[in-house]
């Protein structure tokens, strides 16, 4: 990595921090403040969040293309000044129509933050060091989501709706500085469409889908973000307050021993994460994660003392972050090494489309199970992360070598090219 490169990933981390920090000041907050403080009703509230990933399925098709054509910081900057706007306007808004607008317009900007995000990462790192950079990326938007959210709930006041004002208003704040951090970066030239002969948006998605390994990676990361991510905040705490009986108090605690497994054990992980195959690695997730479902299952289904219950959510959401911080190094850079040259932006767009999919479906159909069929419930995700298993190992068939184990392939480069070196005078 050159000392450009390096600068310009150091900006990219810190606006990671920045954005999850002004998600965390709100998201937690934004169905109180509808339904509640703006007095708008359950159902306009509801139709907030949906609002959120109606616009994310709408603008990222659009944001691949954008991303590989203009490149990603144009992109990045465009979706964060539309943020900042529809953040400042949803903390104005005090009507169904203006909130739903702004909803849509903070939606979209966060949408396409993350593919814009994500390419910029893969434009300034090497293969050598691209999962350690998104190992990087995730440990910090945890923690910027996790500190947010903190000071954001000492700053709300249910009550008066001017806490709720200035609360979207440092968020708008945090974007807009963002935008002035990530206008210094100086990205290195790397290879766009336009550089290449014209090819239609229709041609590029046709490409895309004929990579079977991209699209195997892409029924794969719907079951892995449907079958835990999509569960944190639905099914799986519906099902912790139904079956288990656990308290507000104690699924807060869930929350942030998630977040703790995360930040904890990001790092610890990423050594054996790069020695294995990625394949095996997701396929250990699956494995990790029907283990917590199994937890889940005793803490509600199982005969012991409220407290034993308690633990046992507890570790079920901390055995979820193992998970996570075993994916981060691993799914991001596998997406980069499938995308041919100049095509990083549309396969990264490609998988938060995916993603987005997954969180919209996951709550969906999680929330009615987790909330009143209990063991249907369990058993059902339990499935679904034995499934991934599964479904890692088919997509290792798929994979080259380099794609899924880079660190060995270029070890045995390396050594080839030592004994090459080595040989060079006994043939002259």
């Amino acid at each position: 990595m050159t000392r450009a490169m390096g600068a310009a990933m150091r900006r990219i981390h810190v606006g990671n921090a920045l954005s999850a920090f002004g998600l965390g000041f709100t998201v937690p907050y934004l169905y109180v403040y509808v339904a509640q403080v703006r007095g708008l009703g359950a159902m306009t509230a509801g139709l907030v969040l949906a609002v959120f990933a109606v616009a994310a399925l709408i603008v990222l098709p659009f944001a691949g293309r954008a991303i590989v054509r203009r490149g990603p910081l144009p992109v990045l900057l465009v979706a964060l000044v539309t943020a900042a706007v529809g953040a400042l306007s949803l903390g104005l808004s005090n009507s169904a129509a203006t909130v739903l607008l702004s909803a849509s317009a903070l939606g979209a900007g966060q949408a396409v933050m993350q593919p814009a995000l994500a390419t910029m990462i893969v434009d300034c790192s090497t293969t050598e060091t691209r999962s350690r950079a998104f190992a990087m990326q995730f440990f910090l938007q945890n923690l910027g989501l996790g500190v947010g959210g903190l000071i954001g709930g000492h700053l709300v006041d249910p009550t008066e709706a001017g806490s709720f004002t200035l609360l979207f208003s440092i968020e708008a704040v945090m974007f807009l500085l963002l935008v002035v951090v990530m206008a210094t970066v100086r990205m290195p030239r790397a290879p766009r469409l336009a550089d290449a002969p014209h090819q239609s948006a229709g041609a590029s998605w046709k490409q895309l889908l004929g990579n079977r390994a991209m699209v195997q990676l892409c029924v794969l990361g719907f079951v892995l973000f449907f079958a835990c991510y999509g569960q944190f905040e639905s099914g799986l705490s519906a099902y912790g307050v139904e079956a288990a009986g656990i308290s507000t108090s104690a699924l807060g605690t869930a929350l942030a021993a998630n977040t703790l497994m995360i930040v904890v054990a990001q790092f610890a992980v990423l050594r054996f994460v790069e020695r294995r195959k990625r394949s095996r690695v997701i396929a250990s997730v699956g494995l990790i994660w029907a283990v917590a479902w199994a937890v889940a299952g005793y803490a509600g289904l199982g005969d012991g003392s409220q407290a034993m219950a308690t633990a046992a959510f507890i570790s079920t959401y901390a055995l979820f972050g193992l998970g996570e911080a075993l994916l981060s190094p691993t799914l991001a850079p596998l997406v980069a090494d499938l995308a041919p040259t100049g095509m990083a932006g549309q396969y990264n767009s490609a998988f938060a489309l995916v993603k987005q999919l997954a969180l919209a479906v996951g709550p969906a159909v999680g929330g009615p199970m987790g909330a009143s069929l209990h063991a249907p419930y369990i058993v059902v995700f339990l499935l679904f992360s034995l499934g991934i298993t599964v479904l890692a190992v088919r997509l290792g068939r798929q994979l080259t070598e380099v794609q899924n184990h880079p660190s060995a392939a270029r070890s045995r480069v390396v050594a080839q090219s030592g004994a090459a070196a080595g040989q060079a005078p006994a043939h002259v």
